[in-house]
């Protein structure tokens, strides 16, 4: 009863402080609105009225057009385009619908994904359930909430897509999920990240239909006919989204609007992965150069990389990173997780092991990776969190510094309240549900794991709190982004080496507390 209370005072506070919040991503969207509806198809990716250009795949932009005709029964004025910065209470409120509506998508693929967990023998209690606490983990999850329902987005009808697809992959009904993946990256072309692992584990374990006694892929077992029905769902998908474009000679200019590579290494808010530490690296190396008198301020590239703009930029002392470099370095952190899938089999569980490193691997390394990609890897892991101890553990970790990760998307004194309530009931239920879960087999964290976390409050307190009173407000107003860019970072790259780590150690050797 008590909670339920505090569910409502939340929710309440939630919904009046929404009223006053937008982003700038409302913009963009309306103006994609507005593109899709009162431009010819020709022009769509050519126009440039606006600073938010039509940057997503074609099917997304279809997508657009479709909710556009509901669009003009709230306000016909939200879909001209040179009506920039449009904002009427009518334009919010269709916006915030239309993301409740879609989200539709995401409550029936958790649903979906529930039904593929298996509940304890004998669990009486429902709340205890792994398919109940894999539910609130999904519907309730903390990122997804602020990233759709306060700062604006569609990513939870995106991330249908993704939980539908895989659990389709888990109940064996792979055509579907194969179909279901190729709609999702061409509605969000960021879902790259884990097309590796769909294509070598579909090419695998659905096109080879038998392996050897000591595990190996039996070459004779290959199905050409299975390969047909794959490339033929993929080649589908992909002539309705961009066969227009083709035809109209345009694909070259799509291309450049999905692949924008002059936007430099890291996007204006820093991403917590590798390149935050080596930006960071760089700038203290840079300093401490200058202070030793071993380089000349004014021979260093300017200190646009800490300036929170989207831009290239070069480094000061390390190698700049170009987008063949970050290229490499990701396809290297993922193949060890492809190649196990390969040679090492472990069904659809291990092919969502493999999706995990692949989404990890590309946030680590990537180019100009935004921070919210780190979901990719956040709510697909919710499903192996309520199987296995120890990806509870590692969720425990992703989960709570990934989440803090996005704050800075929440940045106005009003937002605050909300982002920290939120988390926290979030974060207390995860910690809680999943130690029920696992009650009488030890911690689920190491010590170390625990110290860090702990660490996290005082970034908080120093980033939300102190930094705002202090005199460095004005001088360095990128501090707090940087230092939650790489706190972050390090939890991240240390998850991602855990789920490595549990990949990659050999069947039956017992795993460590």
């Amino acid at each position: 009863f008590q909670n339920n209370i505090t569910n409502r005072k939340v929710t309440s506070f939630y919904t009046k402080a929404l009223r006053k919040i937008h982003s700038t991503d409302f913009e963009v969207h309306r103006n994609w609105l507005a593109i899709t509806h009162s431009l010819p198809v020709s022009r769509w990716y050519h126009e440039n009225t606006s600073e938010w250009t039509l940057d997503y795949p074609p099917l997304f932009a279809w997508f657009e057009l479709g909710l556009s005709h509901a669009a003009r029964h709230f306000d016909p004025d939200m879909l001209l385009v040179e009506n920039l910065n449009y904002a009427s209470p009518s334009t919010v409120l269709f916006q915030r619908l239309s993301v409740i509506f879609t989200d539709l998508l995401f409550i029936y693929a958790a649903r979906e994904c529930c039904r593929c967990v298996q509940d304890q023998k004998g669990s009486r209690d429902v709340l205890n359930r792994p398919s109940f606490v894999l539910a609130v983990l999904l519907l309730w999850n903390f990122g997804l909430l602020i990233v759709d329902h306060i700062h604006f987005q569609y990513n939870g009808f995106l991330f249908g897509f993704l939980l539908l697809s895989v659990a389709k992959h888990l109940q064996r009904q792979h055509l579907q999920g194969a179909l279901l993946f190729s709609v999702l990256l061409n509605l969000k072309h960021i879902y790259l990240y884990v097309a590796p692992a769909y294509g070598v584990y579909l090419l695998r374990s659905y096109c080879f239909t038998q392996d050897n006694k000591d595990g190996s892929v039996s070459w004779s077992s290959f199905s050409p006919l299975r390969l047909l029905a794959l490339g033929g769902i993929v080649a589908s998908v992909c002539a309705l989204s961009f066969g227009p474009f083709i035809a109209m000679g345009q694909l070259p200019q799509v291309l450049s609007r999905l692949f924008p590579f002059k936007r430099g290494l890291c996007h204006a808010y820093w991403a917590p992965n590798i390149w935050a530490l080596y930006n960071t690296l760089d700038k203290i190396l840079a300093t401490l150069g200058v202070r030793l008198k071993l380089l000349q301020e004014a021979g260093l590239p300017r200190a646009s990389m800490t300036g929170g703009l989207v831009q290239e930029f070069q480094h000061s002392v390390l190698p700049s990173v170009t987008p063949s470099i970050t290229l490499v370095c990701t396809l290297l952190s993922i193949l060890p997780a492809v190649a196990s899938i390969w040679f090492r089999p472990r069904g659809a569980r291990g092919f969502l092991r493999c999706l995990l490193l692949c989404a990890l691997g590309s946030f680590v390394f990537g180019w100009h990776v935004h921070e919210k990609a780190i979901l990719i890897a956040i709510l697909p892991l919710s499903i192996l969190a309520v199987e296995n101890r120890e990806d509870a553990g590692i969720f425990l970790v992703l989960t709570t510094t990934g989440h803090y990760s996005l704050f800075p998307l929440l940045f106005t004194p009003a937002e605050l309240p909300i982002k920290v309530s939120l988390m926290l009931l979030f974060t207390i239920y995860s910690f809680t549900a999943l130690r029920k879960l696992y009650s009488g087999r030890g911690s689920l964290l190491r010590p170390l794991e625990s110290v860090y976390l702990l660490g996290l409050v005082g970034v908080a307190f120093a980033c939300e709190v102190a930094f705002p009173l202090s005199p460095w407000q004005q001088k360095l107003p990128f501090l707090p982004l940087l230092a939650t860019s790489v706190y972050c970072s390090l939890g991240v790259c240390y998850s991602f080496l855990r789920l490595y780590a549990s990949l990659l150690r050999p069947p039956g050797k017992p795993k460590q507390p």
